[in-house]
């Protein structure tokens, strides 16, 4: 670009995380940063939006009592300013895997600006060893800043976002001179259901969908069970899934995101927006075979 592109700055881990401070101070050097963020950690939200929200002014822009996306719809709707690129994170985790982009605060912040016609990238931060990088504070956010400043201002030279709506990135904070690698989301999710002892619980939710405060019994069309999220199948708790061992090696393919984070690699994903459809021959033939008689 030919000017100093003007970039949105939004998270998911909200206004007072060590990750958004680092990235904001990198992409200040590049371009004129507004950020409007989330007053408070909004993390698995995916792209969940809110018809109101609260705003309070912040030396940096703004601070709102919404998610992501809530920020970025203000954002470019809201403000009086032609943005050229939404930025989100430095997420304190990856974001890597089809499953978890989808439920991710950081990616669905630049899934909102690519509906909104707004080209986006979302930065998340994985430790090679430890994986996530908690407590933050504890941690330096400043190479995946950097990166990801490097990232924005030559895909917008390029035209990278002439072809691709979102760049879906994570990059470790601990390999000194990591491999920038081209990946794709691995499709890896599975769901594990198992029943629950509504006498263990605090709070269930009633048949109608309402919360109850407390069990107060059950009634006798209702049973209490458990979803657990298997994000990464054959991993148990939240041990590092990707250890860089020849099995893991094996599991995750060459070319996709968590293959690129067992070799402590930056993990650049472009995505689109677009849901297109895929050409289905069996398809067109029944729809053209439907009676509607």
């Amino acid at each position: 670009m030919s000017t100093e592109p003007r970039i949105l700055l939004t998270n998911d881990d909200g206004i007072d995380s060590p990750g958004i401070a680092t990235l904001r101070t990198e992409l200040t050097a590049l371009g004129d940063v507004t950020v409007v963020a989330p007053d408070a950690n909004q993390s698995g939200v995916g792209r969940t939006r809110n018809h109101t929200a609260y705003i309070r002014e912040h030396p940096w822009g703004y601070r709102l009592s919404g998610t992501p996306a809530d920020c970025v719809a203000y954002g470019l709707r809201g403000l009086d300013t032609e943005f050229d690129v939404v930025v989100s994170g430095v997420n304190d985790g990856p974001n890597a895997g089809n499953y978890v982009v989808g439920r991710s605060g950081t990616v669905g912040a630049g899934i909102e600006a690519a509906f909104l016609g707004t080209p986006a990238l979302a930065i998340s931060a994985y430790h090679s060893t430890d994986f996530f990088v908690s407590p933050p504070e504890e941690y330096d956010f400043a190479r995946p800043a950097r990166i990801a400043a490097r990232l924005v201002s030559r895909a917008l030279d390029s035209g990278v976002y002439d072809d691709v709506d979102l760049l879906n990135v994570n990059a470790p904070i601990d390999a000194p001179s990591p491999p920038v690698i081209l990946t794709e989301p691995y499709h890896d999710y599975e769901q594990h259901v198992e029943a629950a002892d509504p006498d263990a619980l605090d709070g269930v939710f009633g048949s109608d969908g309402g919360e109850r405060l407390d069990n107060g019994g059950l009634d006798d069309d209702e049973q209490v069970v458990h979803l657990h999220d298997r994000t990464w199948p054959g991993v148990v708790g939240w041990e590092n899934p990707f250890p860089a061992t020849d099995e893991h090696r094996e599991r995750y393919p060459v070319g996709t995101d968590r293959r690129a984070m067992v070799d402590a690699s930056v993990s650049v994903s472009p995505l689109s927006v677009s849901h297109a459809s895929p050409d289905s021959a069996a398809l067109a033939e029944v729809v053209e075979t439907i009676d509607v008689e």
